[in-house]
């Protein structure tokens, strides 16, 4: 029986380390000086440490990787997890010339802010600096909304 134990083990092992040659790639392609939402729509600096705190590993081009990023098959999920995070929201693909299309993505800060999907339970056990508190959720939802508000009023004269 520990014959077989033993060899069960090594073959767990052995498929570990294969799985390791499957790790995706993690990349950060280059941010265009300009089209980053702190370039074009800046937030207020306590916001700001809000928005790089809880979201701009997953929703921009600057992601941190962990080391846990490194080691499949976390790496799979991480790297997905990043994908679909950018594919959905990109800081750092600002609508800089459309505000109605920044007012738009601001209204959905706010609202996945505010029902607490934003950020996922999931990130914020590994990662505690971006947990947010009551006040911190308010404090976001608040400047969303107004920048949204002050966008779609700069949108709209720009039609007449």
């Amino acid at each position: 029986m520990k014959k077989k134990l033993k060899w069960i083990f090594a073959a767990l092992v052995a498929v570990f380390a294969l799985l390791q040659l499957t790790n995706p790639t993690r990349t950060n392609p280059p941010v265009t000086p300009g089209h980053d939402l702190m370039a074009t729509n800046a937030p207020p600096p306590q916001i700001a440490a809000l928005l790089h705190a809880a979201c701009y590993d997953c929703h921009s081009d600057e992601t941190r990787w962990p080391w846990y990023s490194h080691i499949a098959p976390v790496s799979w999920l991480v790297v997905g997890d990043v994908k679909d995070g950018r594919k959905r929201m990109n800081f750092s693909d600002w609508p800089r010339e459309l505000p109605e299309r920044a007012a738009k993505r601001l209204g959905r800060i706010s609202e996945e802010v505010g029902y607490q999907n934003m950020p996922p339970a999931k990130y914020t056990l590994l990662h505690p600096e971006a947990r947010l508190t009551a006040d911190q959720r308010q404090q976001l939802i608040h400047w969303a909304d107004q920048e949204a508000a002050r966008l779609k009023a700069t949108g709209e004269a720009g039609k007449e």
